[in-house]
């Protein structure tokens, strides 16, 4: 019998630099904050700003942040390398019948570069999974774009689905409440206060509809639903803002500044909107917040690793692509 061609799946995430260098970090933030979902500025107000001043002074900085995480082996950023064996991972619980590969929104391996992969490998039914929990137009719908413009001017285009979300899912909630459990075994102390950090969005954008705010507030509530954390104890809070808007609120770090005054002196962070460790959690979150918090006078501090390439993880990514995006081609065939 002849073996039927492969459905493809893409999952998606956000992107690094090729390297922890300067030149590097420019390409990848120039790509980056060229996206008009990430900042919708006026161009012609925001390049001059972007070309003639954040590219010229961010690179440098970014590029010291991204070395100080990058690992010993310097050949992939965490969140890229992290990202391959999550895909790794699918592709043995979903099998042949399934062609899995990695992508990421902005940098390598690029968007583009993985639907070639698929295609050439006859993959005529193709589904994206964006690897972000919670939807945002930033994020979930860049991915969207961003496949729509690989697919400009092919004359063979493959039937599409598309993921939206998955913060609901309960195997995404179980995963949480597990890590918290896990990681909490390899401490000696209780946190007074767990944080759930995630990314930040400028407020305009949720006042205009974006509905991430309402999806992370939902994430925190289930995961305090399962896990019988109380409001006082289990809080939502949100990091890296960027430039003179207000974002949304409360900041993770005003808040770290500020809960050693309240008493609350032993803190652990968990970041429920990234699936993979990166800058933002290995930096921002494990290096400078904890600066911040034992700065601002407390005693304890501890980051609750990202999901990552935990088992029930990768089961819960591969059961989702099966359940919801690929139902009904792996049983058809081609």
């Amino acid at each position: 019998m002849e073996k039927s061609v492969p459905v493809g799946l893409l999952m998606v995430n956000l992107g690094s630099p090729d390297a922890p260098t300067p030149e590097a970090t420019r390409r990848y933030l120039g790509q980056f904050l060229h996206d008009y979902r990430v900042v919708d500025t006026s161009r012609w107000i925001w390049c001059p700003i972007l070309h003639g001043v954040i590219l010229r002074i961010r690179p440098t900085r970014s590029a010291k942040a991204y070395a100080s995480i990058w690992g010993e082996d310097g050949t992939e950023a965490p969140l890229v390398r992290i990202t391959r064996s999550q895909v790794a991972g699918v592709q043995d619980r979903l099998g042949d019948a399934v062609r899995v590969e990695t992508a990421m929104r902005y940098g390598n391996p690029s968007i583009d570069a993985g639907l070639e992969k698929l295609m050439a490998a006859g993959c005529t039914k193709i589904a994206v999974l964006p690897l972000y929990p919670q939807y945002a137009g930033a994020t979930t719908a860049s991915v969207y774009d961003g496949v729509a413009k690989a697919l400009v001017g092919k004359w063979n285009v493959p039937e599409l689905r598309f993921l939206r979300d998955y913060y609901r899912e309960p195997a995404f909630i179980g995963s949480l409440a597990n890590s918290l459990s896990d990681h909490f075994g390899t401490i000696d102390w209780t946190p007074d206060r767990i944080l759930c950090s995630y990314h930040g969005l400028p407020q305009t954008y949720v006042d205009a509809g974006d509905p991430y705010q309402d999806e992370c507030l939902e994430t925190t509530d289930l995961l305090r639903a399962h896990t019988g954390y109380s409001e006082t104890v289990l809080q939502s809070t949100f990091q890296s803002r960027f430039g003179p808007k207000a974002w949304l609120q409360p900041y993770t770090d005003k808040t770290l500044e500020a809960l050693p005054e309240q008493g609350i002196k032993k803190v652990a962070v968990m970041m429920p909107g990234f699936s993979a460790d990166c800058l933002e959690t290995l930096e921002e979150i494990a290096i400078e917040a904890e600066e911040t918090f034992l700065e601002a006078g407390g005693t304890h501090f501890t980051t609750v690793p990202c999901l990552n390439d935990r088992r029930d993880h990768i089961n819960m990514l591969a059961d989702i692509a099966r359940n919801r995006l690929l139902n009904g081609w792996l049983d058809q065939g081609e």
